[in-house]
């Protein structure tokens, strides 16, 4: 069975207690700096092709929080993203709760960094079981077999994407939206203090999506920071706070409740989109 955080009962792991009040949005972007970072981005530029697509990124994210990163195409929303997971060379800091990112090592970083990008590759041959348990590979020791906690937690995991019962088929044997259950499975199973996700929704009907919605906040509600480009505004609204961008800048952050906050992502998507209060959620609807 299934409560209210998606997991299945018996799990373990640092994500996967039930949800009781997940706390709302309730302050100014700048209110924000008086809670601790998780991650934080100093002056970072980074350039594409010889060519400079991220121009001096000056921006934090709080930790235990769920912030949505969201503007039109080219934007830069998936380079500051990556940017983050150290996948790009930059210039300019990058600190994870106040270490240099490139300072850490390739494993201490795997361990607080969860990343789930864009069309994720993984090999068509390769059981769901064992796409999931390479989530647990930061934690283990070099060439050591899996241990029962290991087990546990990717059991946990593909329970709570609701992926278990294809365990013993093959990747290729997916559809694109059980796939993509699949490597969020991976991503739960690093069971790190930060996740990084890259347009997670891809291939997710509305019902998938909405169970997404309760993963995370079942993660913000364990301290775990959740970071996310999305290119579906209406969810994104969701989320506690929200970084809004253009052109390789961040034009503005704060939290998704606040009227700024909608008037900074009208304002990127030409006033082509609304957002409306509707059963007391934030909506985006196009404006014709």
């Amino acid at each position: 069975t299934r409560n209210a955080c998606g997991r299945a009962h018996g799990g373990v792991g640092r994500w996967l207690f039930a949800v009781a009040d997940v706390p709302k949005p309730n302050s100014e972007g700048c209110a924000m700096k008086a809670q601790k970072m998780a991650l934080r981005l100093c002056d970072v530029h980074v350039s594409l092709a010889g060519q400079e697509v991220l121009h001096g990124i000056d921006v934090s994210f709080a930790a235990g929080r769920w912030t949505s990163i969201v503007g039109p195409n080219g934007a830069g929303k998936s380079t500051l993203l990556k940017a983050m997971a150290g996948l790009l060379p930059v210039k300019g800091r990058i600190f994870l709760f106040d270490q240099e990112l490139m300072a850490m090592s390739r494993k201490a970083r795997a361990q607080q960094l969860s990343w789930l990008g864009q069309n994720e590759s993984a090999s068509d041959d390769l059981r769901v079981w064992d796409v999931v348990m390479l989530g647990r590979m930061p934690h283990q020791d070099w060439l050591a077999a899996p241990n029962a906690h290991d087990h546990a937690v990717v059991e946990t995991a593909l329970k709570a994407t609701q992926a278990w019962d294809w365990r013993e088929r093959s990747l290729g044997q997916l559809s694109g939206g059980e796939r993509q259950r699949v490597l969020l499975a991976r991503a739960m199973a690093v069971q790190a203090q930060v996740m990084l996700m890259d347009e997670p929704l891809a291939n997710l009907d509305p019902p998938h999506q909405v169970d997404w919605l309760e993963q995370v906040r079942c993660l913000t509600a364990q301290n775990t920071t959740v970071i996310s480009v999305l290119h579906e505004v209406g969810v994104a609204l969701h989320a506690d706070d929200m970084v809004v961008m253009q052109a390789g800048r961040v034009v503005h952050q704060g939290a998704c409740a606040d009227a700024a906050t909608h008037r900074a992502v009208e304002a990127v998507f030409d006033k082509r989109i609304a957002i409306h209060s509707l059963d007391g959620q934030w909506v985006a609807v196009p404006k014709l």
